[in-house]
C-alpha cells in the first residue's frame, strides 16, 4: 500500500468508528460490582419509572450473606447501595408511589421507588411472586400450589380454590408467574415436577451423569381470569421444560418462555401468546442461546435476553450476554452488548415507554442506548 494512503486509511476507519454507534442501538454497562473477597448476585430488577429503579439481591462475603438493593432516581446514571434486612426474592412495581418486594421473610411496600421499605403486618404463605392490577387489588403465587388474593393492598390475603385443583401433589408443585394483559384478562402458571430417583450429585461434580440425564414430560399449570380475578379457571397439560416467563403487549399479543434442562436438544423456547383466541405458536429456539428473559416493547419490537451458548452446563459456568431483537418474529438480529456482560441468567426491565434496563445475576447492570 501507499504510504501515503495509510493517514487516510486510518482517519476513515476511526470516522467509521465513531459513527457507527450513532445509527445503533447497544446495551452499555452503567453498573458493575466489582468488590475484592465479594460477589453481588442480583435476584430481580424493576423501573418505577424511566428514572427510578431498583435492582435487589446478595452481597456474599465469604459465608456471611448481606440482603442489598441499588437504587437509581436518574435513571441508572448513578446507583446507591441500600442494605435490607430480609433476603430478596422477587420486585413488582405500579408506578414510583407503589412497590411490592417479596423475601424470604415476607412481603413489603415502598411509597418511594424503593429507598425505604416497610414490611406488611399479615405476611402471605412463603411466596415466589407478586402482581398488583392497583393498589388495592393483587395477587401472590408460590410452593405447593399456593396461589392467594387480596383487595387491601396486600395487608390479608385469601387462597384461591381453583390453585389447589390441580393435580399432583402439592410438595411437588410451585406456581411461579403473574401477568395480566388488560384489567380483566390474566394468567398464573406454573408446574408439577416430581423428584427423580436416586440421589443425583450436582452438576458441576458429574457433569456427565448430568447430560446424560433425559429431560422428561411433567405437569405444567395454568390459572386463567377473563374478569379482573373473580374467577379463575384452572387447566394443566403435559410438557418438557417450565414456563419460566409470560409477556403481554398490546392488542392481544404475548411472549412465553419455556427453559429446558441441560440434557435437553435446545436450552430454551419461546413462543407467541394471542391471549384473545387462546392460540400459541413457537416462534424461536435456537441451540446457540440460551434465553432467560422476554420483553415485548410499546412498539411491538420483541427482545429476547440470555447467554451465548459455552457448552452444555449452562447452569454451571457464566456465558456471554446476548440479547436478540426482532419487529416481524420472523427475522433475529443481535444486538452489541458490552463484552464485559457474563452471567447464567440475564434480566430485562423497562420503565414505561422510554428505557429498557438488563440485569445480570453476577452483578451487572447495562441499559439500552438509542
Amino acid at each position: 500500500m501507499n504510504p501515503s494512503f495509510v493517514p487516510l486509511v486510518c482517519a476513515l476507519w476511526a470516522l467509521a468508528v465513531s459513527l457507527a454507534p450513532l445509527h445503533a442501538q447497544r446495551w452499555q454497562m452503567q453498573y458493575f460490582y466489582d468488590q475484592n473477597h465479594s460477589a453481588l448476585t442480583i435476584h430481580d430488577i424493576q423501573f418505577a419509572s424511566a428514572e427510578r429503579g431498583v435492582a435487589v439481591g446478595l452481597i456474599a462475603k465469604g459465608h456471611h450473606r448481606q440482603p442489598t438493593s441499588l437504587v437509581t432516581s436518574d435513571g441508572g446514571a448513578h446507583w446507591q447501595t441500600v442494605p435490607l434486612k430480609d433476603a430478596p426474592i422477587s420486585l413488582f412495581f405500579r408506578n414510583e408511589n407503589a412497590g411490592w418486594m417479596v423475601t424470604a421473610g415476607g412481603l413489603w411496600q415502598t411509597a418511594e421507588a424503593g429507598k425505604s421499605w416497610s414490611k406488611l403486618p399479615k405476611a402471605p404463605s412463603p411466596v415466589l411472586r407478586v402482581y398488583f392490577t392497583d393498589e388495592n387489588n393483587g395477587w401472590a403465587v408460590g410452593p405447593k400450589k399456593v396461589a392467594l388474593e387480596t383487595h387491601d393492598g396486600g395487608r390479608r390475603w385469601t387462597a384461591i380454590r381453583a390453585a389447589a385443583e390441580q393435580p399432583g401433589k402439592p410438595e411437588y408443585s410451585v406456581y411461579n408467574w403473574i401477568a395480566f394483559a388488560t384489567p380483566e384478562f390474566g394468567i398464573i402458571t406454573g408446574w408439577n415436577l416430581p423428584p427423580r430417583r436416586g440421589t443425583l450429585l450436582p452438576d458441576w461434580i458429574d457433569p456427565e451423569e448430568a447430560l446424560s440425564r433425559r429431560e422428561t414430560p411433567h405437569l405444567s399449570y395454568s390459572l386463567v381470569t377473563h374478569d379482573g380475578g373473580k374467577s379463575w379457571k384452572s387447566a394443566s397439560a403435559s410438557l418438557f421444560g417450565d414456563v419460566t416467563h409470560v409477556r403481554f403487549g398490546t392488542g392481544g399479543m404475548g411472549l412465553g418462555l419455556i427453559e429446558y434442562s441441560d440434557s435437553f436438544r435446545v436450552p430454551s423456547e419461546v413462543y407467541r401468546i394471542d391471549w384473545r383466541s387462546g392460540k400459541s405458536a413457537t416462534f424461536f429456539k435456537d441451540k446457540k442461546y440460551a434465553i432467560t428473559d422476554v420483553w415485548l416493547a410499546a412498539d411491538g419490537t420483541a427482545y429476547l435476553a440470555g447467554l451465548l451458548q459455552a457448552g452444555q452446563l449452562r447452569h454451571v459456568v457464566p456465558g456471554k450476554v446476548v440479547v436478540l431483537k426482532s419487529k416481524d418474529y420472523a427475522t433475529w438480529s443481535e444486538m452489541e452488548v458490552d463484552y464485559r456482560a457474563v452471567a447464567n441468567r440475564a434480566m430485562l426491565a423497562a420503565g414505561g415507554d422510554h428505557g429498557m434496563w438488563l440485569a445480570t445475576d453476577t452483578g451487572m447492570i447495562l441499559k439500552l442506548s438509542q
